[in-house]
């Protein structure tokens, strides 16, 4: 082996294992990306907040599923089909925002950083799996294997769906 194979072998794989590493993140970008605002949202408005957004989520979701009026929303195109059912569920979320905010959510709530940052994760993790589930989004949008394997399974919704009200549970004082 002379010393430009080796050089040669080195860069492949350097190369090789950015590339897998870059493959992997960007994978998990929206993850990633997701967490972040809500770890941002929760660090400069409150936990408080935070958490009034993780438990809307549960009203939106109950209220989004007994919606009588389905049939008058868009079916096609696909993109406005998803922006519809989309905007629905973020209102039907605002209002319940709303309410636990002036109601329920405490501002003497203590969640820790890694708390924070765990619960960040599971919220988003909650809509992702929303998106595959609930949501029309395969018709618009196809994920990556790597997510496909975590959030596809219809029996893996229920765990990404009680996941952010047991972090709550957990981390929230």
């Amino acid at each position: 082996m002379t010393a430009t194979d080796g050089i040669a072998q080195v860069n492949t794989l350097a190369t090789h294992t950015a590339l897998t590493a870059w493959n992997l993140g960007s994978s998990f970008l929206i993850i990633l990306v997701l967490t972040a605002f809500f770890f941002l949202f929760a660090w400069y408005v409150g936990r408080g907040p935070f958490v009034g957004i993780v438990l809307s989520y549960y009203g939106a979701y109950a209220v989004y599923q007994a919606f009588p009026y389905e049939k008058y929303l868009p079916q096609a195109p696909a993109l406005t089909a998803l922006i519809a059912h989309v905007a629905l569920y973020a209102a039907l979320g605002f209002a319940f925002y709303i309410v636990l905010r002036r109601v329920v959510v405490s501002d003497f709530l203590y969640v820790g950083t890694i708390g924070l940052l765990v619960l960040s994760f599971l919220a988003s993790a909650f809509l992702i799996a929303l998106a595959y589930q609930v949501f029309p989004i395969s018709s618009v949008y196809h994920f990556t294997p790597a997510l496909d394997a975590l959030f596809a399974p219809k029996e893996f919704f229920f765990w990404w769906f009680v996941a952010p009200a047991v972090g709550l549970f957990f981390l929230a004082r």
